[in-house]
Parts: structure tokens; C-alpha cells; sequence
């Protein structure tokens, strides 16, 4: 099929443009309407012919029953004047009709009359003598069954009957009646007073005319119907054209002159009302575009400016997870151009998809948001845009260099648990690492060990060399403190010229040790050729302190009381002997 309708394209060129008449509202109008106006009329035509063939069949019918009821009456007359002789010639004449196919006289049992002497004898012994001639050559000749239905009919009706059939040799349409030719009193005469009915006529005339002009009449009909239909195409077609599809096609070239979409240009105000209204609803429409589009337009800029300017980088994807727009932030904090960085994708902006993912995702605030990339400290903000539906249109990432307030927060942090004399770990970080410590020697049942230290007549030493050579003494026993004990030990700066030591998990003995080499260090520390000495109070848990860390503080307190008491420049060990000895005030 597509073979033929593409040759016949080829031949025609024109029939090509017909696969485009449906999609353009002229052609769907003029073939709906048209289609609509066909099937109406093809069967008004159909009724049309219908009882055009049914009046001509009728007529038809009438004509043939005139001429049996005719035939009936002339036959009837030359019977009544006694010559049986010119009836049979009348019945030989009538045979001769144009178009008549048969035509013969029954008697009342369905055999042909006029061909046997049966009637004649009777007929003539009525009358007396030989009144008429008996036939040399009897033919008994029965044409219709003497039980035929039809011929019981008709006797019974006393009325004609018609009957339309076929000729079986060359399927001629024929009509047929069997009429009835009543008896009358002139006839009991010779024939007595017998039946009502004295006979029949079978007459057979052809349909054949009346055919040919019932498909004339056809053909005219349905040729005058494809003529009407044409016009009436035409009609609907240039009607349509001119008061739709005109003004639509003039709305429409408007529309396609104006590649750029101007949204200054507007459609005129041409046509019937309701093309009015719609380009006037159109030119509205246009209007708050334009309107819609100016806001919009400026939001864009300021929204542009403010995105190009960030100096956080901005990294947006669409739905499909491709980057649409990469700031100069971007590129700086990252190091690779936008091109480098589209090719890459979104999960690859710090080479860490896994992690990109997950910042993205919904528990992402429980991931750490800082990554060191690049020499720098980043914070990422990532999440991914939904509509209204819960579906994702995008994703986002905000990228902040933080390198700087990190070290800041650094320092910060280490100026609040540091010493700014001596680097040492301050009060407040000593506190704090004893309770943490303390309450996990308490749970696990661990040994904690605490040093407590003072140099011995500093107030003397900072009177008579003042306090710039006290603070260099200071910090050089804050070295010797720090090379002494371990990473895991907490080493502070109390206040002036006392310290302290916390020792994790660590046994009196070796406590002991480490303060009595604390202390030798020291008196062997020279420090512009000056020299000191520091006495030291050693307390244990959970030996001292039992129920609290500040009862642990106590005994190293007064365990350092103890060893100033005794001559300085020496160590002492709390034991519960010393608990009822005073502590410093």
C-alpha cells in the first residue's frame, strides 16, 4: 500500500500535500463536514431510490393490471358474440405485445382453455347440435398445478394476484398476474350455471424497461447527489477559509515572523468577533508577559551579579545531575576551570563521590561539612531541590574557604587551655582534664596520680631580681616540665609560680620517680647564673581524694605544705598521716 501511494506521489507531486489536510483545521473542518454532508446524502439518496423504485414498480403493476382486467373485458365480449374461433386468434395477438412474455387463459383446475373439446361438447350438447367446431388435435396442457396456492387465491380472493419472479434463462425480472374471469348471466346460456368463476388469465409481462429505468433514475440521483455534495464542498470550504482559516493563518505568519518572540509586537484586531476577542486575549496575554518578563529579567541580573560576585562558590545541576552553572568562586576554590569542573560532575567537585553523596542526601548534617582541598579548609553546603511532587529537579553545592577562621578557631581555642607565658596548659584546661580524668580512674578503677609544684622563695627571687628574670625562670621550668613526662600527661601552669601534673594510669613508684627527677632537673637548671628550686606534693588516687577530685587537689596541697615545711627543694608523698596537717591558706 505504501508502494502505490509513494508512485502515485511520485507521478502526482501535488498528492503529497494532501497527508498535511488533516492537521490543518480548514482540512479537518471541510472533511468533517464534508464527510458529514456525504453520508447524508448517500442515504437520502438510497431512500430517494428506494421509492422512486417502488412508485415505478407500482405503476408499473397498475399498467399490467389494467391491461389483464382489458384483456379479461375484450375476451369476455367476443365470447358473448359466440366466436370461439377469433378469441383464439385475439389470444395469438396479444401474445405479439411488446414486452408481453406469456400470456394464456386457464380454466379453474390451472390447464390451458382452448386446447381440448372438453368445453366444446358440453357447449354444443347444451345448445342442440354442433353449434361450434371440435379441435382436430386436443393438447392437454396444464400450466399452473390444480392445487397451486395461487390459484387458490385468487379463487377464494376472486381478485388478481401478482407475482414478481425471475426468467430462469437470462434472469429477466417478470411480473405475473393470475385474474379471474367471473362468470356472468350471458354465459349460464351456453355454459350453464356453474362456477362464478369461468376462467383465468395468466399474463407475463418483463420488468426489464422498468429496471432499466429505475437504474437510470439511480445513477441520475446519485450523480446529481456528487455534483450537489461538490458544491456544497466548495461552498463550506470557501465560507470556512474566508471567515477561519484566513484569519488564523494571517494570526499564525504574525506569529512565525517573529523568530525572537518580541513581546512588543502584537496581533491586529481582524476578522469576525470572536477572533477579535482572541487576539485581544492574546495581545493581554502578551502584555503581562512582557511585564512578567521585565521583572523576571531584572531579578535575573541581581540574582547573576550576586551569584558571579560571591566569593562562596556555587556549583547547580538539573534534574539529570549535568552542571548548569559554576561561579568564579567555583573555579578559584576548586582549582579547574567551569569546563573542567562540568566534565567532572557534581559528585566529583572534591574527588570523593561517597562522601558527595552523602553531604547531599538527607542525613547530610551528620556528616562532617569541612574538607581540606586544594591547600585549603572548605565548608560545603550540598542538598538537592524537589518540586512540589517530592521529585528532584537539581542539586546544589555552596562552597566556603574557611581556611583562615579554622586557624583562628584554632588559636582561639589554644589561647583558652594555653599558658600565654609559659605554653603551658592553663587552669581552666586543668580543671577540666582532672574531672575528665578523675571520673574516668573512679569508673574503670584505674590509678591517677597528681604532682603539685611551687618554686621556692619566688617572692624573694622576683624582689631582688625583678619580675622579667622571674618570668624567664618561669619558662624555663615550663621546658624542663614539658621534656619530662609523657604526651599522655597534662602539665599546667596553676597560677605565679605554681604547677601541676596529671599522670594517667600511672603507679605511686613511678610518680615518685618522676617528681624527684623533676625536681633534680631543676636545682641543676641554670638560668642567667641564677638557680632555684621547687618543692613538690605527690597525691595518688584512689588513695587520696576518694570522693572527689577536689579532695585529690587537697592532699597534693597539703603534701606540698608538708615538703616547704620540711626545708624546700624536696618531694613529699601524701599519706593519711598528713590529712590532719593544715594546707596552704
Amino acid at each position: 500500500m505504501r508502494f502505490w501511494l509513494s508512485s502515485l506521489q511520485r507521478l502526482f507531486p501535488w498528492m503529497a500535500n494532501l497527508k498535511a489536510i488533516p492537521d490543518r483545521l480548514g482540512g479537518r473542518i471541510l472533511l468533517f463536514v464534508g464527510c458529514t454532508f456525504l453520508v447524508g446524502w448517500l442515504l437520502l439518496s438510497v431512500l430517494v431510490s428506494q421509492i422512486h423504485e417502488h412508485l415505478i414498480m407500482s405503476q408499473n403493476e397498475r399498467s399490467v393490471l389494467l391491461v389483464t382486467r382489458s384483456v379479461a373485458s375484450g375476451l369476455r365480449t367476443i365470447m358473448l358474440a359466440g366466436d370461439a374461433e377469433i378469441a383464439e386468434n385475439y389470444l395469438r395477438n396479444l401474445q405479439e405485445v411488446n414486452g408481453m412474455l406469456d400470456f394464456r387463459i386457464l380454466r379453474i383446475d390451472g390447464s390451458e382453455a382452448f386446447r381440448t373439446n372438453e368445453t366444446i361438447r358440453f357447449v354444443n350438447n347444451r345448445l342442440g347440435g354442433e353449434r361450434f367446431s371440435l379441435h382436430k388435435k386436443e393438447i392437454k396442457n396444464q400450466i399452473l398445478p390444480s392445487d397451486s396456492p395461487i390459484l387458490r387465491q385468487m379463487l377464494v380472493t376472486n381478485r388478481e394476484v401478482p407475482i414478481y419472479e425471475q426468467d430462469p434463462t437470462n434472469q429477466t425480472p417478470m411480473l405475473t398476474f393470475i385474474a379471474p374471469i367471473p362468470s356472468q348471466d350471458e354465459c349460464r346460456g351456453c355454459h350453464g350455471q356453474g362456477d362464478a368463476i369461468r376462467g383465468v388469465i395468466k399474463l407475463t409481462m418483463s420488468l426489464a424497461k422498468a429496471r432499466q429505468e429505475i437504474e437510470q433514475a439511480r445513477w441520475w440521483i446519485y450523480g446529481l447527489g456528487i455534483l450537489i455534495a461538490g458544491m456544497v464542498m466548495l461552498i463550506i470550504h470557501l465560507v470556512v477559509r474566508r471567515s477561519a482559516v484566513a484569519p488564523l493563518e494571517h494570526m499564525t505568519k504574525i506569529l512565525s515572523e517573529n523568530p525572537k518572540h518580541d513581546l512588543e509586537r502584537f496581533i491586529p484586531l481582524h476578522g469576525c468577533a470572536e477572533f477579535r476577542q482572541m487576539a485581544t486575549a492574546f495581545n493581554q496575554l502578551t502584555t503581562q508577559l512582557r511585564d512578567a518578563w521585565n521583572d523576571l529579567s531584572g531579578e535575573r541580573d541581581k540574582l547573576t551579579t550576586i551569584v558571579l560576585s560571591a566569593r562562596e562558590g556555587i556549583v547547580v545541576t538539573n534534574r539529570h545531575e549535568e552542571i548548569v552553572l559554576v561561579n568564579p568562586a567555583a573555579e578559584r576554590l576548586l582549582g579547574r576551570t567551569s569546563m573542567q569542573i562540568r566534565n567532572d560532575g557534581f559528585l566529583h567537585l572534591f574527588h570523593d563521590p561517597v562522601h558527595m553523596n552523602a553531604l547531599r542526601a538527607d542525613h547530610a548534617q551528620e556528616l562532617p561539612g569541612l574538607v581540606w582541598f586544594n591547600e585549603r579548609m572548605l565548608q560545603i553546603h550540598a542538598a538537592s531541590i524537589e518540586d512540589s511532587s517530592g521529585h528532584m529537579i537539581g542539586a546544589a553545592a555552596m562552597i566556603r574557604d574557611v581556611t583562615r577562621e579554622k586557624a583562628l578557631e584554632d588559636e582561639l581555642r589554644k589561647l583558652s587551655h594555653t599558658d600565654g607565658l609559659t605554653g603551658l596548659h592553663n587552669r581552666r584546661r586543668f580543671d577540666a582534664a582532672l574531672l575528665e580524668e578523675y571520673d574516668r580512674a573512679k569508673r574503670y578503677g584505674l590509678i591517677l596520680g597528681i604532682l603539685l609544684l611551687d618554686v621556692d622563695h619566688f617572692k624573694r627571687f622576683n624582689d631582688s631580681h625583678g619580675h622579667d628574670q622571674g618570668d624567664r625562670v618561669l619558662k624555663g621550668i615550663a621546658e624542663v616540665m614539658r621534656s619530662h613526662f609523657r604526651s599522655v600527661d597534662y602539665v599546667c601552669r596553676l597560677g605565679g609560680e605554681e604547677f601541676c601534673v596529671i599522670m594517667p594510669s600511672t603507679g605511686a613508684s613511678g610518680v615518685i620517680r618522676s617528681a624527684e627527677r623533676l625536681r633534680s632537673s631543676v636545682e641543676q637548671m641554670v638560668i642567667d647564673d641564677l638557680h632555684v628550686t621547687v618543692s613538690i606534693g605527690v597525691a595518688i588516687f584512689p588513695e587520696a581524694g576518694q570522693n572527689e577530685s577536689a579532695a585529690l587537689i587537697k592532699a597534693a596541697d597539703q603534701a606540698l605544705y608538708t615538703a616547704k615545711k620540711r626545708g624546700r627543694n624536696q618531694i613529699c608523698y601524701f599519706t593519711p598521716e598528713l590529712s590532719d596537717s593544715p594546707a596552704r591558706s
